[in-house]
């Protein structure tokens, strides 16, 4: 493998990357980090480990995995607004990887696309200015981890999934993606994530748990965070005085009662119902690489299915369609596409319209969505004939871009 052949795509990811993070890390306030990890990372700074434990957030394995580069720049006796971006380096690293793999994957201007929608995706924007960097380090664990199934590497794709699972609690439900893209060592994988998760965790159970506890607490509360793109919102009741964070919410919808037990089981449930079906496709016969498009589909679903779904939330499934597209050898068409509309979704119709245009537009393309890619993990070939005609009508118009990729890169060969 020639090195300086990915000199240039590690500078242009590298650039990229921290383009988005120097516009989405600008500063905590007003973010949730501000109100969920700040005060963790600040008892660390102080040098209050166990302050630092009992105060960390629902997500607490994620603070401890970026713990060490907040403590690096503390070293530094750099401020809290250094230690915020800090924060984010793991995941940007992450990103900056996985992009350089997927280059290698390709080749043309689909390799340049690939490397630019991993490490400086528009969504990895909006992530960052919420203050959740740790959502695309999740999302890149989750794929990596199936990418590095298909290659019937266990221990490792344990290690990775197990990885993501202890830095937010959603990475469970890709536990069955991974188990199920490989050939063998599946109880090695199982044995490995425990035991990578366990590991993550553990400081936070030795100091008594309260992190852990307060995950398992939000997981059925829902609250005043009931958001328009998801598909409970019309079973809120409209004429409500719903407040926020800041003050009233205009127009939203208060959250059903019944909500609360429901939605979270239901999203696991999806998971769980969605893996079993792609089983028994794969006893008949089905690609392995397919996993990646069940590890898409499922990410969707808790998109759909959530009550919170935020704009970050669909991160992970963008990561894994992008990785599913180039694992095929075929052009991020999809990736690229599904990330404007999410962006456009997001941070233009959300200006325009009200909650219940929001959700609607939503349902409008999330829901079809579901039902192609579903189409195309459990029927491929259905799937094929129903999209050739539009395949070659955007190859006549893009011909460049959506050449058929035979193989990796010649100069990563040589």
């Amino acid at each position: 493998m020639r090195i300086r052949a990915y000199l240039v795509p590690l500078l242009v990811g590298s650039l990229g990357a921290l383009l988005v993070a120097w516009d989405g890390l600008l500063t905590p306030a007003f973010s949730d980090y501000e109100l969920e990890a700040e005060p963790a990372f600040d008892l660390l700074r102080a040098g209050h480990l166990h302050g630092f434990l009992t105060h960390a957030p629902a997500y607490g394995g994620s603070l401890i995995l970026r713990a060490p580069f907040v403590v690096a720049v503390t070293l530094w006796h750099a401020g809290g607004d250094a230690a915020y971006r800090a924060s984010a380096v793991p995941a940007m690293i992450a990103s900056i990887a996985l992009g350089l793999w997927l280059f290698h994957r390709l080749s043309g201007k689909s390799a340049w696309l690939a490397l630019l929608l991993c490490t400086a995706n528009p969504l990895t924007l909006a992530s960052y200015e919420i203050g959740h960097p740790e959502e695309l380090l999740g999302a890149v664990l989750c794929a990596a981890a199936v990418l590095v199934a298909l290659r019937d590497q266990p221990v490792w794709a344990g290690v990775l999934v197990g990885a993501a699972m202890a830095n937010k609690p959603w990475a469970a439900l890709a536990v069955l993606p991974v188990v199920l893209a490989l050939d063998r060592g599946r109880i090695k994988a199982l044995i490995s994530a425990g035991v990578a998760c366990a590991v993550v965790l553990a400081p936070l159970m030795l100091a008594g748990g309260q992190s852990i506890g307060r995950a398992a607490a939000s997981a059925n509360h829902v609250g005043a965070i009931f958001l328009p793109c998801q598909i409970w919102w019309f079973f809120g009741a409209s004429g409500h005085v719903v407040m926020g964070l800041t003050g009233p919410k205009p127009d939203f919808r208060a959250a059903p009662q019944w909500i609360e037990s429901v939605a979270h089981p239901i999203v696991i449930l999806a998971g769980l119902s969605l893996a079993a079906a792609w089983w028994f496709a794969r006893r008949r016969g089905a690609d392995r690489r397919d996993a990646l498009g069940l590890l898409t589909i499922v990410m969707l679903a808790r998109c759909i299915l959530d009550p919170w779904n935020v704009v970050y939330y669909e991160l992970p499934f963008v990561i894994a369609l992008l990785c599913w597209e180039v694992e095929l050898r075929r052009p991020p068409i999809a990736a690229l596409t599904a990330s404007i509309v999410i962006w456009v979704t997001f941070e233009l119709v959300v200006r325009y319209t009200t909650p219940d245009g929001q959700a609607v537009f939503f349902l409008l393309w999330a829901l079809p969505t579901f039902a192609l890619l579903a189409l195309r993990v459990y029927a491929p070939a259905r799937f094929e004939a129903l999209v050739a005609p539009l395949v070659a009508a955007v190859r006549r118009q893009l011909p460049s871009l959506t050449a058929t990729v035979s193989g990796p890169r010649r100069a990563a060969q040589s």
